[in-house]
Parts: C-alpha cells; sequence; structure tokens
C-alpha cells in the first residue's frame, strides 16, 4: 500500500470515528432533554384572584432554573379566559407545563390542546368532561362557599369576607386573608356556567392536587377528577389555596411534573 493510501485509509477512519462520536453525542444529548422534562411553566389562577395567586410558589420553581409565567385571567368569560391562557401559551418558546387553580382548572382543560402543551397539573381545580362546567359541578358537589357568594348587578361573583376567611383560605393567616378579601377578582358567572368542550386532559399527561380540607371545590369531586383522567396525585392537608398554604410541597410537586413529562 502506497503512503498515500494508507493517508487516505487513516483520514476515512477518523470521519467515521468523528461521525459516530457525533452520533452519539446526539443521541446522548437527545436522551437528556427526555430526562429533563420542560423548563417552561405557565401558571393559571381560579375565580376570586388574580396572579398573585402564585406568589409562593414562582420563586420556588425560578430558583430551579424553570421559566415561569403567570397569567392574568380577565375573568369576564370563558372564551377571554381560554383567550388569555392561548395568548400566554404562544409567547413561550418550546413545550411547557400548564399549571391551573381552581376555575383555572377549567379554562385550561379547554385551553390546554395546544400542540406546546406538554402536560397539565391541576391544583384543588375542576376538571370538567365534554359538556361541564364548573357551576353544574359545583352544584352537583355543594360545599359552604356556595352559601358565601354574592351577585352584582352586572352578573359578576364575589366571595363575603366570611367566605374568605372561613372556606376560600381557612389556614392563612389574618393578613393574607384580609389581601385576598381586598384583592379578589369579581368573576362573571357566566364563565363559571360555560361547558367544556374539548378537554385537554383527554390526551395529555396530567397531575393533580388534592386539597383535603378545601370547602370550595369538593375534595370528593377532586379526587374523581383525578381518577378519571389517571393523574399522578397527592393530597395535602389545605384549604382551597394548596399554593399559599402549603407552597413547598406544591411547588416540588410541580417540579416533578415537568421533570417527568415527555
Amino acid at each position: 500500500m502506497t503512503r498515500s493510501n494508507t493517508f487516505r485509509g487513516f483520514s476515512a477512519a477518523l470521519v467515521t470515528v468523528a461521525l459516530v462520536v457525533a452520533a452519539t453525542a446526539t443521541g446522548a444529548t437527545e436522551q437528556e432533554k427526555q430526562r429533563r422534562g420542560v423548563t417552561n411553566i405557565v401558571l393559571v389562577h381560579g375565580a376570586w384572584a388574580d396572579g398573585s395567586s402564585w406568589s409562593k410558589v414562582i420563586p420556588l420553581l425560578a430558583a430551579r432554573g424553570l421559566q415561569v409565567v403567570a397569567v392574568q385571567l380577565p375573568l369576564t368569560s370563558q372564551a377571554d379566559d381560554v383567550a388569555a391562557v392561548q395568548r400566554a401559551i404562544a409567547f413561550v418558546d418550546g413545550p411547557l407545563l400548564l399549571v391551573a387553580h381552581s376555575y383555572g382548572g377549567s379554562v385550561m382543560t379547554e385551553a390546554g390542546n395546544a400542540p406546546n402543551v406538554a402536560g397539565l397539573v391541576y391544583v384543588a381545580a375542576f376538571a370538567p368532561a365534554e359538556g361541564e362546567s364548573p357551576f353544574d359541578l359545583a352544584i352537583a358537589n355543594p360545599t359552604p362557599a356556595l352559601q358565601q357568594l354574592r351577585q352584582d348587578q352586572f352578573g359578576f361573583l364575589k366571595l363575603t369576607p366570611i367566605g374568605i376567611r372561613e372556606d376560600f383560605a381557612q389556614d392563612l393567616s389574618d393578613s393574607e386573608q384580609t389581601v385576598l378579601t381586598a384583592t379578589q377578582g369579581p368573576t362573571a358567572a357566566a364563565a363559571l356556567s360555560a361547558p367544556v368542550s374539548v378537554p385537554a386532559w383527554r390526551n395529555k399527561p396530567c397531575w393533580f392536587v388534592i386539597a383535603a380540607h378545601d370547602r370550595v371545590v369538593s375534595p370528593t369531586l377532586q379526587a374523581m377528577f383525578a381518577q378519571r383522567m389517571n393523574a399522578t396525585s397527592i393530597t395535602l392537608p389545605s384549604s382551597h389555596v394548596a399554593m399559599l398554604s402549603h407552597a413547598d410541597v406544591v411547588a416540588a410537586f410541580i417540579r416533578r411534573a415537568a421533570r417527568d413529562v415527555r
């Protein structure tokens, strides 16, 4: 064999080795991406609330390198609220995990069909099936909070201060309850009465935080939701606002879902 042929053979071998190494590295990178899950989190608040519902959870997620967005729902209609979530989803570059509380679960159930939504996390939330609405589900599974709702002349509902302190956030401090009472977002009765058309939980992996002491959304109803969607679930000794009273545990559960989702 001549020197030139030897050199060409050696060069070809180097190229082959480089291609194998590159392919292996690419495969390892893809496996690592799958192992890591997603890093984008979109949070959806519920009725009689706003994005600050997640004020304790957001820093805990961000401290672990997750990119977090908290949606501000107008609470004027289901269509308006779904559109707000869809706009937030559209701003995210890459796959994401949707997390929702209370009525926000119904909104997420409709908006979560977007292709870049990798999974859904329900926190003491409604998860209606086709044709179901939060209002119908609440009437069929009544809780004490229903007696503390007041409707204005524009068709919007608010909870009384007693409702906030005894039924909505009974395990928070007095000062936190005062803030929630002052900042609660009036919610259109029509929004709560709107049925879901195509529930995203039918084809997305799901997680569920069940609040055992919830006096707004029945804990029994929450357990039914979790079971019928085959969700990975945990049960906390919490009021309706589990993300405020048990922020560490809820944040850890969201991180787990973000890690495990594919």
